[in-house]
């Protein structure tokens, strides 16, 4: 998988400065005033820093932004990366300012002099999640990542407190991975062996493959892969850090190509198909970070792993099939086959775990673009409570997210004149008819919410923090809720 950056944290050493190679990075707040490794570096360059600060393009830096100043005299830098931050830099304003000298940095070693700014920790997460590449499928050499060290005074406590962040980074890179992948790579199969691998993070892992399923009576999940060579499965990941009270769940959609099955999609678009796994890659990433920063926590990751295409076995518009619950769902449209997963997965997590909560993860309807665009993922909810803890965690993490109504007017739209439901309401309120297909498999009395990352998960232009392509979007939050409310 791809690896973030490795970084550093030693202590200030001044005289450092002058021969370090690549760029040395120093910090200036809005008022122009230098900490000692800025002092240093406008000695060394004959007070060039100094006249730059005057300058109206200082001026015109927002927070957080970073200017380059190249070939600076006195000192072996190849550049002078000036970031504009105060002492006390909130996290997304350290966030992102790592974020922009990963996008200056073009292969080349940054010392970054720190000193005793504040949050260097969440500067280095920036630094990190911006980092990331995906070019493992192209022939030409890429520029190799250079080293990355932080000066600061204090260099034990920040790398402890940069630890668990790191965690994290490697939790979204693997998410961005699976969800960057292309489908010929990214098969069922191999999705199963690269979440097997994380045994050896200390996650238990078990992978029911199609007569377990059958076994288990789950039809709707296996009614969506019946027309595909690839098998479908269910991976189970449990991290058990916690004592003895039941897991949390998560429950992702993995859907590895979405050709729409018989209810083919439109040939335009369709090669985007690939990241209709991406709740499934949420999940894994947030167990990936889990099992890596330790979290004392009982936590449980289920993703449903099917490929939906066309053929002669295919599940046909108007067929019926029948859940693991027990109850018939009318087929309409072949193209809504997410919910069909998840249903029987969530189902399966209730009845196997007895979670004291449940979060399911998809890239489930075009609707919540129409909605949301790119900027939130749209939340449902069956609980005041786990709703306003999610949001605070997203809030906090910098992730956008938004509640969305549910309702029993909603519900009554899948009203089947054959079966106990169809899969799909029509083309009103299309978010929320999926959402309320997926209540139907929820306990009276589990706390649930669907989260539908169809607009987040990957995107055609950069974000503050990723390149354009996948975003992992949701590890930081789900993370970020699991230490807030599940963690002891």
């Amino acid at each position: 998988m791809t690896t973030p950056a490795e970084i550093q944290f030693k202590d200030v050493d001044l005289n450092a400065v002058a021969d370090a190679p690549g760029m040395v990075v120093v910090f200036v707040d809005a008022d122009g005033k230098l900490d000692a490794g800025a002092r240093k570096v406008n000695t060394l360059t004959r007070k060039s820093l100094a006249r730059f600060i005057e300058s109206s393009a200082f001026e015109k830096m927002a927070v957080g932004d970073v200017s380059v100043l190249g070939y600076p005299a006195g000192m072996s830098a190849a550049a002078v990366c000036v970031v504009k931050l105060g002492r006390r830099p909130s996290s997304q304003e350290a966030r992102k300012a790592g974020a922009q000298l990963a996008k200056a940095q073009n292969g080349q070693d940054l010392l970054i002099m720190a000193g005793s700014i504040g949050r260097a920790d969440e500067i280095a997460l920036g630094l990190a999640l911006r980092g990331y590449r995906f070019d493992v499928h192209k022939t030409a050499d890429s520029t190799a990542a250079g080293a990355v060290t932080f000066m600061v005074s204090k260099p034990e406590e920040v790398a402890k407190s940069a630890a668990p962040m790191a965690a994290i980074a490697e939790g979204v890179f693997f998410t961005r991975d699976l969800t960057n992948e292309p489908a010929n790579v990214l098969t069922t199969d191999d999705f199963a062996a690269r979440l097997a691998a994380m045994q050896e993070l200390g996650l238990e892992v078990e992978i029911l493959e199609e007569d377990d399923l059958a076994k288990l009576g789950m039809g709707m999940l296996l009614s969506v892969g019946q027309g595909s060579d690839s098998p479908s499965k269910v991976v189970v990941m449990s991290w058990n850090g916690g004592g003895k009270e039941a897991p949390f769940a998560l429950v992702g959609k993995g859907v590895v190509f979405d050709t729409g099955g018989i209810s083919l999609k439109p040939a335009g678009g369709m090669e985007d198909m690939t990241m209709d796994m991406g709740g499934a890659g949420v999940v894994a990433g947030v167990m990936r970070t889990l099992a890596l920063r330790k979290a004392k926590a009982n936590v449980v990751g289920l993703v449903g792993l099917v490929e939906n295409m066309p053929s002669g076995n295919a599940t046909r518009p108007g067929d019926v099939v029948k859940s693991m619950k027990g109850d018939t769902v009318e087929v309409i449209n072949t193209d809504a086959e997410g919910r069909l997963v998840l249903g029987d997965v969530l189902w399966y997590a209730q009845e196997r775990f007895k979670p004291v909560g449940m979060v399911n993860l998809a890239t489930l309807t075009g609707a919540i673009l129409v909605a949301l665009g790119h900027e939130n993922a749209g939340l449902f909810s069956n609980s005041d409570e786990l709703s306003e803890a999610f949001l605070k965690a997203a809030a906090t993490e910098g992730e956008g997210a938004w509640r969305m109504p549910m309702g029993p007017a909603y519900d009554d739209l899948l009203k089947s004149r054959i079966a106990d439901m169809k899969n799909v309401g029509g083309r009103m309120a299309g978010s929320i008819t999926a959402a309320q297909f997926l209540q139907r498999f929820v306990k009276d009395g589990v706390p649930w919410a669907h989260i539908d990352i169809a607009g987040t998960a990957s995107v055609k232009k950069e974000t503050a923090l990723a390149p354009a392509g996948a975003t992992g979007w949701g590890v930081m939050a789900l993370n970020r809720l699991i230490a807030d409310h599940y963690e002891n």
